[in-house]
C-alpha cells in the first residue's frame, strides 16, 4: 500500500468522496452487529478508517472506536475532524498510525471493521493472510470483522470502465480521471487516478496515484478467512443487505466470526 492516500489525494478525498453515505452504512454496520454478535458491541477497531468515514458515526452512535490506517495525511484529516465533537456524550474516536498487516496492539475489541474495500488493497495471499492474523488477534473468541470487497462474479460481468469526475468547492474544480485496467487471472484491477486543482482555468495542483484492487469470489473467501481463524458467517449486497450477492452487487458485505 505504499505510495497511495498521500498528501494530495488527502486533501481532496473527502471531496470526491461528499457523495458516499457513511453514516447509513454506519446504521448498516450497526445493524448487522445486532444481527451477528452473541453480546453487545460497545468498542470498534476500523482498520483502514482513511479520514475516518465510518469511525465518526460510529462514535456518534456512542461506540468506543480506535482507527487505524498506513496514511499519515488521511489520518492528518481524520484527526482534525475528531477535534470538532464537541459533544460531552460522544467519545472522539482514537486515531493510530500502523500497517494492518502487522499491527498489534496488545488488547481485544468487541468487533472489528475493514471498509471501503481495504481487504482489497492486500493484492497477495501473503499479505492477506498476514492482515486476516492480524485481525484475528484484535478479537476475542466469537468476535465479529465486517469486511466489504469488490465481488468478482461483479466485476467480471460489469467490467471496470474510464471515468471522470469534476467536484466544485468555494474557490476551487476538483477534475479526477480514473482509468481502470483489468487482470482476470491475477484477480486484480488496476486503477490510476490523476487529479488536477483548477482555480479559474489556472492548474494549482496535481497529482497521480495507481491503486491496484483484488476483487474475491465466495469459497477463496471463505478457505482465506478460515486460515486466518475465523468463520465466514455471511455475504450480502452492499448496501443492499436484504439480498444474496450476484452479478450486479459490485460491493458485496461479509460478516465473519473469530474461531476460538
Amino acid at each position: 500500500m505504499s505510495g497511495i492516500f498521500g498528501p494530495a489525494y488527502a486533501a481532496v478525498y473527502d471531496a470526491l468522496y461528499g457523495e458516499k453515505d457513511y453514516s447509513g452504512e454506519s446504521d448498516l454496520i450497526a445493524r448487522l452487529f445486532d444481527l451477528h454478535a452473541d453480546g453487545p458491541v460497545a468498542s470498534v477497531l476500523d482498520l483502514g478508517c482513511g479520514t475516518g468515514g465510518h469511525a465518526l458515526p460510529l462514535a456518534a452512535r456512542g461506540l468506543r472506536v480506535t482507527g487505524v490506517d498506513r496514511s499519515p495525511a488521511m489520518l492528518t484529516h481524520a484527526r482534525a475532524k475528531a477535534a470538532e465533537i464537541t459533544s460531552a456524550a460522544v467519545a472522539p474516536p482514537e486515531f493510530i498510525e500502523a500497517d494492518v498487516r502487522t499491527l498489534r496492539l496488545g488488547r481485544v475489541f468487541d468487533a472489528a471493521i475493514m471498509m471501503f474495500a481495504v481487504l482489497g488493497y492486500q493484492q497477495d495471499d501473503e499479505a492477506l493472510l498476514a492482515t486476516l492474523a492480524s485481525v484475528r488477534r484484535h478479537l476475542p473468541p466469537s468476535g465479529l470483522f465486517l469486511f466489504d470487497i469488490w465481488y468478482g462474479p461483479a466485476v467480471l460481468a460489469q467490467r471496470p470502465g474510464d471515468r471522470v469526475r469534476m467536484i466544485s468547492r468555494t474557490d476551487e474544480r476538483i477534475l479526477r480521471t480514473t482509468r481502470s485496467d483489468l487482470d482476470i487471472r491475477a484477480q486484480t484491477c488496476r486503477v490510476d487516478f490523476h487529479v488536477l486543482r483548477l482555480a479559474g482555468d489556472r492548474i494549482v495542483g496535481e497529482d497521480r496515484e495507481t491503486h491496484a484492487m483484488r476483487f474475491f469470489f465466495d469459497r477463496e473467501l471463505g478457505l482465506a478467512l478460515a486460515a486466518g481463524g475465523f468463520r465466514l458467517e455471511t455475504l450480502r449486497a452492499f448496501p443492499d443487505i436484504g439480498r444474496e450477492p450476484d452479478e450486479t452487487a459490485w460491493t458485496v458485505i461479509g460478516v465473519a466470526r473469530a474461531l476460538p
